[in-house]
């Protein structure tokens, strides 16, 4: 299991966070930087094979000023992230698009109710089993015993 990201890269996450998943106009939604999530993709990261891909990324980005940049030159640097290192922008995304959609503010933000879908579980229209039927009548692939 890698170290935690240091700070600066802590912090410059936040902003990449915020860059990748910014705030609703109408504040209904807030940032994905702004809520925090920077702590759950350092943890969520820690055990995959391109932390350190990510660690190396976060560190350049910081060296560069990201968390100053206008928003022209972030997303500058993020599309350059993203060719020239398109695994690792790949695994930041689904970290911090897998945080964002189950963190309880923007559930509620999206009229969702708080809860998983499992053990309740969601309305599901009810199974028409007889389009098995035509797979019942066929004779086995299998051999027995």
């Amino acid at each position: 299991m890698s170290a935690p990201l240091a700070s600066d890269e802590r912090s410059t996450l936040s902003s990449v966070l915020d860059e990748l998943l910014p705030p609703r106009d109408d504040g209904r939604l807030p940032g994905a930087g702004a809520l925090g999530l920077a702590d759950g993709v350092d943890t969520a990261t820690r055990t995959s094979a391109l932390r350190p891909a990510l660690s190396a990324a976060l560190a350049s980005l910081a060296a560069h000023g990201f968390s100053t940049q206008s928003k022209s030159e972030k997303l500058a640097r993020l599309q350059a992230l993203a060719q020239d290192a398109p695994a690792v922008f790949q695994a930041l995304l689904v970290h911090a698009y897998g945080a964002y959609y189950t963190h309880p503010r923007v559930v509620e933000a999206l009229g969702l109710p708080p809860r998983p879908p499992f053990p309740k579980g969601y309305d599901v229209p009810a199974t028409d089993f007889s389009l098995l039927d035509p797979v019942r009548r066929r004779a086995k692939l299998y051999r027995e015993g």
